[in-house]
């Protein structure tokens, strides 16, 4: 591969994709594309310059953007609005949908014309939120987890596969991903390009802002070393939801290994994070950073559960892993202690992250 295209290159899961990439291919020319929209992308420009990687600013809502990068062989489609709360409460869907589904089209053409590989960065959240919320749970005084019997396909003890439902209602961010996935299903199918699409869960690591848009791990760690008063929002308010977390070294890993191998995943939309092993609900969030950073911040009960809410949601690696060979290696203390070295090494940080 000579040439490499990471769209959303100046954000946390592009920059980390950019920086792992040209180290591995040093003759690789590796080319963040982003429109520096998301606060915090224009931190990552020094470090992708050092990193060997150019930066060329673009939208991928502009196909004009996109011609202008010339010919490549691979993409890797990481830009997107994240939010689940996009477009709720009366706003505008319009940027969510645009960013997320008519950018993805915009790549899927621009590969189309070079013949490029596409890798596809979508979201466990293409699930729907009803079916989520009817699955069976196990409850313990400080988690939910899905229970060894269930009546829904797709779920067991182990977590969600991609053969869960993706009917109903899933917020503008997951609709957007599932249906860019629906369209690059048709061109891998037509035989245009090559495609590999991964719906990822919760990234963290260091370089993530600790934006509440941007993961809830480090957002709720940030908060716990700023001592910014937090809220167990939903259930009940008891902090037992649960999620699982993935390192962003462990996501580029998987997505290095996808672009030495095009159409690895046989045109299928697989699931991939922390795992059963990887997972922790908020209340167990809430001890390791307090244990981390010696303590913690007031936590708040809110008892309204929100529409996009979900009480669990653990990644089933079992499709990606036996296709792959990929697993993730680091646990939940490991995500926790590197991103919290990253936000106490790193100078005047802490200080520009307290005033967002």
């Amino acid at each position: 591969m000579k040439r490499l295209v990471v769209t959303g290159g100046a954000g946390f899961a592009g920059s980390h994709i950019c920086l792992a990439a040209k180290a591995a291919w040093l003759d690789c020319e590796v080319i963040a594309f982003d429109n520096l929209l998301r606060r915090g992308s224009e931190e990552n420009l020094a470090r992708l310059a050092a990193g060997g990687v150019r930066f060329i600013h673009g939208d991928v809502r502009q196909t004009q953007d996109l011609e202008a990068l010339g010919a490549f062989d691979a993409l890797v489609e990481a830009s997107a609005e994240p939010s689940v709360l996009a477009g709720s409460g009366g706003g505008s869907p319009n940027y969510v949908i645009a960013a997320n589904l008519v950018g993805a089209l915009n790549c899927a053409e621009a590969c189309r014309r070079h013949g490029a590989h596409l890798v596809f960065l979508s979201s466990s959240r293409v699930y729907g939120v009803e079916a989520l919320r009817a699955c069976s749970l196990a409850e313990s005084p400080v988690r939910l987890d899905f229970a060894a019997a269930q009546t829904q396909a797709g779920v067991s003890a182990a977590g969600i596969s991609s053969a869960f439902s993706t009917s109903g209602y899933k917020s503008y961010y997951g609709a957007s991903k599932f249906a860019a996935e629906q369209i690059l299903a048709e061109y891998a199918h037509a035989g245009a390009f090559p495609v590999d699409c991964v719906r990822f869960g919760v990234l963290a690591g260091p370089w993530q802002f600790g934006r509440a848009d941007q993961g809830i791990l480090t957002w709720w760690l940030l908060n716990h070393i700023l001592q910014r008063p937090l809220r167990y929002i939903g259930w009940g308010g008891s902090g037992r939801q649960v999620r699982d977390f993935l390192h962003a070294d462990d996501m580029t890993d998987l997505v290095l290994r996808l672009l030495q191998s095009p159409g690895l995943l046989q045109n299928r939309s697989l699931n991939a994070g922390g795992g059963l092993g990887v997972s922790a609900s908020l209340a167990e969030l809430t001890a390791q950073c307090r244990d981390l950073c010696g303590g913690g911040p007031e936590i708040l009960a809110d008892p309204v559960t929100r529409y996009a809410d979900i009480p669990c949601f653990v990644t089933n690696n079992e499709e990606i892993s036996g296709l792959s060979g990929w697993l993730p290696r680091k646990n939940l203390a490991a995500i926790l202690s590197d991103a919290y070295n990253w936000f106490k090494t790193s100078p005047g940080l802490l200080d520009k992250l307290s005033r967002l």
